[in-house]
């Protein structure tokens, strides 16, 4: 018997393209939008969603049988409040630095709408490992998302990939920036995701034309 079917196997993959949080929902777009500037912490972002939301859909769906449902938006928040206090710590621990970068925006994972969306659409109405997979795969396409993000923004905004000169040296006027290549400060700041993200839309709905009728 396959570990995955069908059904569980388009989980994973639906979130990936034609049912992107980010570009499809429109979700979790804040954070797109904030740390994207730089791969590593797309990258960090990436894991520590993915980690929060099929971990806490995990918790819910074990638990959606005795939350009553009045108080159910408190007990959500009490477990995803409880996961992401371990991805801070764990960062500060072991990535201090880049723990400092993403302060802000990892105690806001709370607050992700993907999150909270995927235990009341999901996992208060299935089991654990269907709702494990539906995270993993929400959680992936989100990530997807931050990782191109974050590849344009820091490859040409700052000509680096996770840190190692890609484009050449800037100072010493080494590849490209040797024929006159000169790196694009806009693309650091905050508007430059939103118009990458803009594209992103525009090229995944053209190349689907379905996704504009249902959206």
């Amino acid at each position: 018997m396959a570990l995955l079917s069908k059904k569980d196997t388009h989980l994973i993959t639906d979130p990936l393209s034609d049912n992107n949080p980010i570009t499809i929902q429109v979700l979790g777009i804040c954070s797109a939008l904030a740390i994207t500037a730089e791969l590593k912490a797309s990258i960090v972002m990436a894991l520590s969603v993915m980690f929060v939301v099929a971990m806490g859909n995990v918790v819910i769906s074990l638990m959606r049988n005795i939350i009553p449902s009045k108080i159910r938006i408190i007990v959500q928040l009490v477990v995803v409040a409880a996961l992401v206090i371990m991805v801070d710590q764990v960062l500060k621990a072991f990535a201090y630095e880049l723990s400092k970068t993403l302060a802000v925006f990892v105690g806001l994972i709370i607050t992700n709408c993907i999150i909270m969306g995927r235990f009341e659409a999901f996992a208060l109405a299935n089991g654990p490992w269907r709702s494990f997979l539906d995270g993993i795969g929400n959680a992936a396409g989100y990530g997807l998302i931050l990782i191109i993000v974050g590849v344009i923004r820091e490859l040409f905004g700052s000509g680096t990939l996770l840190g190692f000169k890609v484009l050449g040296d800037s100072v010493n006027k080494t590849g490209l920036y040797a024929l006159g290549y000169e790196n694009n400060g806009f693309m650091i700041i905050p508007p430059a995701a939103l118009i990458v993200v803009g594209i992103i839309i525009w090229i995944q709905r053209s190349r689907n034309p379905a996704l504009i009728e249902e959206n």
